[in-house]
């Protein structure tokens, strides 16, 4: 497979129609079409289904959609950390999941965009075990990771915050009107979690003799809309804090209390273009000012 012809791929994938593609792509129609069907040919598989005005993917066209999609922009990200240039220019890319610790890395990227105008961001949001996929495929540079996680592949940088965990609520439910929640207040009470198996197993530890009394109505990974099932009366949503708030909703923190650390993590053989270096050198400098340590 040609990337050029991965891109005309995605670029009628992205359109829907031939047509359209073909002149984004400034080419014939029917060139469009031969490269098309030569690619369906090489997989041994139909990616579209084609009607007169408009095409849809199969089930295998959306599996290479997604590949491709990462081929393409790996090859990009490689030909941008090749480019070279006395100034830091370029762009890091970052994955991270809705936590605290991207409160303290946003103010350290922006700090260091400061000092380097050039360098530009790209952020992807997504849970541990996603981010850490795109890690290993090499489309993520770092990735902000919430413990617990396995690292033993990866370095990593402990961030100096604690995420809290607790429980967004309905206002007019009984539990909206407590100071903390413990494991006998949740127990038979529909709940919403998050999809990871390792913080799933981290809940149940906190549960302890009430695990077995846990009533799950729904599971996800984007905290936006598991917040709108709770708002919707679903479940009650096990979740961290974060610094936002929902209309009908109130945050109330688990007891005993239940923490859980943020790292920022990089496969351990990556060699780095400058600017990575770099930023890594100004976190672990900024680091080293606010806990005292002199070396």
């Amino acid at each position: 497979m040609e990337l050029r012809v991965l891109k005309y791929f995605l670029a009628v994938a992205r359109e829907e129609n031939i047509t359209r593609a073909a002149t984004l792509l400034h080419l014939t129609q029917p060139t469009l079409s031969r490269q098309l069907m030569q690619l369906e040919e090489e997989l041994g598989v139909q990616l579209f289904h084609r009607s007169r005005y408009h095409i849809v993917l199969t089930d295998e066209g959306m599996l290479l959609q997604r590949r491709a999609q990462e081929l393409v922009d790996l090859a990009e990200k490689t030909a941008r950390e090749f480019q070279k240039d006395p100034e830091l220019r370029g762009e890091i890319s970052i994955g991270s999941g809705d936590l605290e610790g991207m409160y303290v890395l946003a103010e350290l990227l922006a700090s260091f965009q400061k000092l380097h105008p050039q360098v530009t961001y790209q952020i992807y949001s997504g849970n541990a075990d996603h981010t850490k996929e795109r890690i290993e495929g090499g489309t993520l540079d770092l990735g902000l990771l919430l413990e617990p996680v396995d690292i033993s592949k990866y370095d990593f940088i402990r961030m100096p915050v604690k995420e809290q965990w607790g429980v967004l609520v309905h206002e007019d439910t009984p539990l909206a009107r407590k100071e903390a929640v413990t494991p006998e207040d949740l127990a038979g009470i529909p709940l919403i979690l998050t999809q990871r198996g390792l913080i799933q197993q981290e809940m149940e530890r906190w549960f302890g003799s009430y695990a077995q009394q846990l009533q799950v109505n729904a599971t996800g990974n984007l905290p936006y809309n598991m917040a709108l099932l709770a708002g919707a009366h679903i479940g009650v949503y096990l979740t961290l804090k974060l610094h936002c708030t929902y209309e009908g909703l109130r945050f109330i923190p688990l007891y005993p209390p239940l923490e859980s650390s943020t790292v920022l993590a990089w496969k351990k053989t990556e060699t780095f273009p400058a600017i990575v270096t770099a930023l890594l050198e100004h976190i672990k400098k900024y680091l080293m000012t606010i806990s005292g340590n002199p070396k």
